[in-house]
């Protein structure tokens, strides 16, 4: 991004960059509008504008592109319902890169027996870090990392971590193979991560896996859990639809293309 201070004015409204990642669009001495550049832990960077004028938006819009870094893409999230919003970033000139289906997962169920000779249990860190190497490569190579949830962090060099009692794991033959990760600081317990090795898929693991942590929830009290999936994840929609997940909403995730800011 350009040194500070960076400010132009156009028409009416000044746009003064205020701080390096915060914008605010002045009128009349009056703040009209913000803009905010957040860099996630995966590299990242998303934008955010809070104006109520389109005008003001699209200003706005203008002065955070043109700071930006332009050999890099920056991102946005919008609700799939949100369509004026939607229209302000295509005006800025964002596309749609990828969209997520947002579900409620009832936890009310039986759970489904796992394959022969696979265990379900809690996890240990250094079998389970090692696990978490081994997917992540495999999703790199194949769908790409971009259509995992944008809370799921990419591997960074061993330094990101990892804690163990958020995982429950399938074990075969003392070897990790599957995984799925819980977050249960929210209102509704998170399904942040469900992934089985490749040479291990299609044998139901995902399914006991899964089954069995939405029965452990709702012993714990909880009726039901979210997640989030790409609607190119055929595979993770039918797993999860299968355990009468029920779609709630969706969102768009939107990027701008180097050097057309």
């Amino acid at each position: 991004m350009n040194p500070l201070p960076h400010k132009a004015s156009l028409g009416a409204v000044t746009i003064s960059r205020v701080a390096d990642n915060q914008w605010h669009a002045i009128e009349n001495d009056l703040v009209v509008g913000r803009g905010h550049a957040s860099r996630r832990l995966d590299g990242r960077t998303f934008l955010s504008i809070d104006t109520w004028r389109d005008a003001v938006f699209d200003r706005l819009a203008a002065a955070m592109l043109t700071d930006a870094d332009q050999s890099t893409p920056q991102y946005t999230v919008v609700d799939e319902t949100d369509h004026d919003l939607t229209t302000n970033w295509e005006r800025a000139g964002l596309t749609t890169w990828r969209r997520e289906s947002e579900f409620a997962v009832p936890t009310d169920l039986t759970p489904t027996a796992a394959p022969n000779g696979v265990v379900i249990t809690t996890a240990q860190e250094a079998p389970l870090r090692e696990l978490d190497q081994a997917i992540r490569a495999e999703v790199e190579s194949s769908v790409g990392w971009q259509t995992m949830p944008a809370e799921v962090l990419p591997w960074q060099g061993g330094t990101r971590p990892l804690d163990p009692s958020k995982y429950t794991v399938a074990v075969r033959d003392d070897r990790y193979v599957g995984l799925v990760r819980v977050a249960t600081m929210t209102r509704r317990p998170r399904i942040g991560l469900v992934a089985v090795l490749a040479d291990e898929q299609r044998q139901g693991i995902a399914r006991a896996l899964l089954s069995q942590v939405l029965a452990n929830l709702h012993r714990s009290g909880f009726e039901a859990a979210t997640a989030e999936i790409d609607e190119t994840n055929t595979a993770a929609l039918a797993l999860f639809e299968g355990l009468g997940a029920r779609r709630t909403g969706g969102i768009l995730e939107l990027i701008s293309r180097p050097g057309k800011a």
